[in-house]
Order: C-alpha cells, then sequence, then structure tokens
C-alpha cells in the first residue's frame, strides 16, 4: 500500500509526528519554522484533521455550479500578509467555495468582500476587490489569518481541529515582530486567540477579556518588558450576520480605523481621517 499523501517513508525518515497525516504534525512543525515563507508552505502541506480534509476535498471534487469550470486549491489555506505586518486580522476558516477555491484568506466571497472593502476604506489594502491570488491585492502593513486553516463543514471546526491547528497561529504570530494590533473577527477567532496570546507572554486581564463588537484591550507583556498589543473585538462579516443586521459596512470601517490609527506609526503610515459621520 503506498504511503498517504505527504509521507516520505524510506531510510532516513523523519519522526512520525513529521508526516502531514499526523495529528501532531502542527505542533512538530510549526515551531520550527524560521519565517513565514516556510510556515506558510508547511501549513498548505497539512492533513492532520482527517474530517476537513475529506470536507475541502469533497468540495473541490464537487463544486458549486458557478465555479464548475474552476481548479479549487483544496489544501489549507495560509495566512496573507508581509512580515512586517503591525497589525493582524483573525478570522474563523476559510469558506468552503472563498478561500478553499481560491487559496487566499478572505477571498472570493461575500465575507472577503465585505472585509477587504473595509481595509481598502481605511487604508489598510491596495484594492477593495479580493478576487484570487494573482490579482494584486497587497495588504499594507496587515496579515490576515485564522485560528482553523481548512474549510470545515458549515463553518463550524470543532474544538479537537481547533486545537490542532493551533500551533500554526502561536507559530505566526511570533514570526510578526512588529505586530501592534490585533482584529479578531468573531467569538470562535477571539476563544482560539487568547490561549496563544496568553503562551506568547501576554498578561490576560481578569476576568479573561470578552468578546464584543467595538472590544478593545491593551495587553502588557507578562515578563514586564515594554510593548503593548492592543486586541480588538469586531463582529464577523460572514453572510448571515449582515443580512441580520448584526454588521454593515460602517461598523467594519470604524473598528478598522481605529486599528490604522494604532498601527500607524509601526507602518510607517499617517493616521486615517475620521469616518464620515
Amino acid at each position: 500500500m503506498p504511503p498517504p499523501p505527504g509521507r516520505r517513508d524510506g531510510p532516513g525518515d523523519p519522526d512520525p509526528a513529521r508526516f502531514p497525516d499526523d495529528p501532531r504534525f502542527p505542533a512538530a512543525t510549526a515551531p520550527d519554522c524560521a519565517d513565514l515563507t516556510t510556515l506558510d508552505r508547511e501549513v498548505t502541506r497539512c492533513r492532520a484533521c482527517p474530517r476537513l480534509v475529506a470536507w475541502r476535498e469533497e468540495v473541490a471534487a464537487t463544486r458549486r455550479a458557478d465555479h464548475r469550470e474552476e481548479t479549487y486549491w483544496a489544501r489549507p489555506v495560509p495566512g496573507f500578509g508581509p512580515p512586517g505586518a503591525a497589525l493582524a486580522v483573525v478570522g474563523l476558516a476559510p469558506a468552503a467555495h472563498g478561500g478553499n477555491r481560491t487559496g487566499r484568506m478572505f477571498t472570493g466571497d461575500p465575507s472577503g468582500d465585505l472585509l477587504f472593502t473595509a481595509l481598502y476604506a481605511a487604508g489598510l489594502a491596495s484594492s477593495p476587490a479580493s478576487v484570487h491570488r494573482g490579482d494584486g491585492l497587497a495588504p499594507h502593513g496587515v496579515r490576515v489569518t485564522a485560528p482553523v486553516h481548512c474549510a470545515p463543514p458549515q463553518n463550524r471546526p470543532t474544538t479537537g481541529e481547533r486545537d490542532t491547528c493551533r500551533p500554526w497561529l502561536t507559530a505566526e504570530l511570533a514570526l510578526l515582530p512588529d505586530l501592534r494590533a490585533i482584529v479578531v473577527l468573531g467569538g470562535f477567532g477571539w476563544r482560539a486567540l487568547l490561549p496563544v496570546l496568553r503562551d506568547a507572554g501576554r498578561r490576560l486581564p481578569r476576568p479573561v477579556p470578552a468578546f464584543g463588537h467595538g472590544a478593545a484591550y491593551d495587553l502588557v507583556r507578562a515578563d514586564g518588558r515594554p510593548g503593548v498589543l492592543t486586541l480588538l473585538g469586531c463582529y464577523h462579516p460572514s453572510r448571515r450576520n449582515v443580512a441580520t443586521g448584526r454588521v454593515d459596512l460602517p461598523m467594519l470601517v470604524d473598528v478598522f480605523v481605529r486599528a490604522a490609527r494604532l498601527t500607524a506609526p509601526a507602518r510607517g503610515a499617517a493616521p486615517p481621517a475620521p469616518c464620515p459621520g
């Protein structure tokens, strides 16, 4: 029987935890990634969660009618943005016919359209349109990522899948030395991020910071070294949240203008003008 995809069976094989289909693969691999290019490459090889692997590949095989002629990415979707990013945006997971199709976070679906329109309005992206990986879109000092890198059924990763994927996010944030603020889109991302920040040496207030749209917390280093990281909450721009009126474009722009002001010095940019109205 041939080895599962990604295995390198034979003399000199690494530890089994280094095989992409081993549940320990993220934890064994992520800490050794010296830069974002290496991390992103390793993320795309991961097959640690069988349910997510089966779903992402099933979606790619069946496809949706309006994407019938396209070849889906159908792999874990890495983060998007430069290593010098001062702002990180943390979502939930790639959409089945969005990032799972295009290979880029928040690209090719309504949530991505709204997110990048807001980033563009706040001066944090070169274009409001996020269509495909080769469209020329460039974030301005922003890294867009998620706590789960594979599209989950019903957009609901399990807690086990979230925890298995966590080392990728931990390593990614550690590879952003200029990070000054994080905008978290939704309660799932917020809950997934807090343990990452604690393990990274940030002191979390007591009680634990509660998620809410517009919530803001300044997190200092637990070891007393200088450097404040601001955590900002924002409702996720999901189709459901938009349809029910829970979030709209002005609400998103307001959060990102605030984030842009906080990170402007680190990005070498002038603070954006206040939102009209």
